[in-house]
């Protein structure tokens, strides 16, 4: 999961709303094409804004971070990318967003800066339901705040036999909020931070009790990264299918997808790329 565009804190507020804005290359046949597909979309991306007179500089993930006018434009300008790079977006190469909503969401409303408006989660849910429907997008993470659990519930209904719904903030890599999660019915898919929960044995079990319930988990570098690969390992050991971590820029993110490669090369022809089948759905 390239992370290439961001918004929301990790940009200082100065452009989108929502925080991450990603793209994973389902399309290709294995670890090493999707790398290329990656990393040639970053920078033809880097193109297409600096043509449009926009910054390019990167944000705590490697994500550019320009100062665009709206939410949608992020995804507008990361399909102009894909394109530019010679891919099909939905066919080759799909968009994972994070918006990080709890960073937004203040007394009980959502506040879109960028759009001038307050909603409750109902009409928040509305406006993802219209970009899936818009954009080929296999993954939302955190879509709603980390305690609007009744919204997440209006979340999952509207949109969970579509696309992957993903839990971070939400259930913090911690059993306890992922057992209320499955039983409450408000994603299908949980984020795994090892250091989040904090030992290698409640991250293993964290992902256990994910596939228990037929979700999804996909693992995840943190903000604050080091050059320590152990996550790539990590992913591949417990057969998650994906793994967020960053744009393909700079080594504390690049060193994770440098494993992936070494973990693809040692396994020769018994490696598996996931591709589509990544995602518990919409992939």
């Amino acid at each position: 999961m390239f992370n290439i565009l961001n918004g929301g804190v990790h940009a200082n507020w100065q452009g989108t709303d929502f925080q991450e804005f990603m793209i994973a290359p389902v399309g290709a046949g294995n670890f090493a094409e999707a790398l290329r597909w990656g990393a040639e979309v970053y920078h033809t991306l880097k193109k297409v804004l600096k043509d449009v007179g926009h910054s390019t500089g990167v944000g705590d993930e490697g994500g550019f971070a320009p100062a665009l006018k709206r939410n949608a434009e992020a995804v507008e300008v990361i399909l102009k990318a894909i394109e530019g790079a010679g891919y099909r977006p939905g066919e080759d190469i799909v968009i994972a967003l994070d918006p990080a909503s709890s960073g937004f969401y203040e007394d009980g409303l959502y506040n879109l800066r960028t759009e001038g408006r307050k909603v409750d989660a109902a009409e928040m849910v509305a406006i993802y339901a219209d970009w899936v429907a818009k954009y080929p997008i296999a993954v939302l993470e955190d879509g709603l705040a980390e305690d609007d659990w009744a919204g997440w519930k209006i979340l999952n209904q509207a949109l969970g036999d579509k696309i992957e719904l993903v839990g971070d903030d939400l259930f913090v890599t911690n059993v306890e909020r992922i057992a209320r999660g499955i039983a409450e019915g408000v994603a299908n898919a949980v984020l795994i931070k090892l250091n989040q929960i904090g030992s290698l044995t409640e991250t293993v079990a964290a992902v256990h009790l994910a596939y228990s319930a037929n979700w999804g988990a996909m693992v995840s570098h943190r903000s604050g990264e080091t050059v320590d690969s152990f996550i790539a390992d990590l992913t591949v050991a417990l057969g998650t299918g994906h793994l967020k971590t960053g744009a393909p820029c700079r080594g504390e993110r690049v060193e994770k997808y440098n494993q992936l490669l070494r973990i693809e090369e040692a396994l020769g022809a018994s490696a598996v790329y996931a591709g589509r089948g990544a995602f518990v759905r919409g992939g």
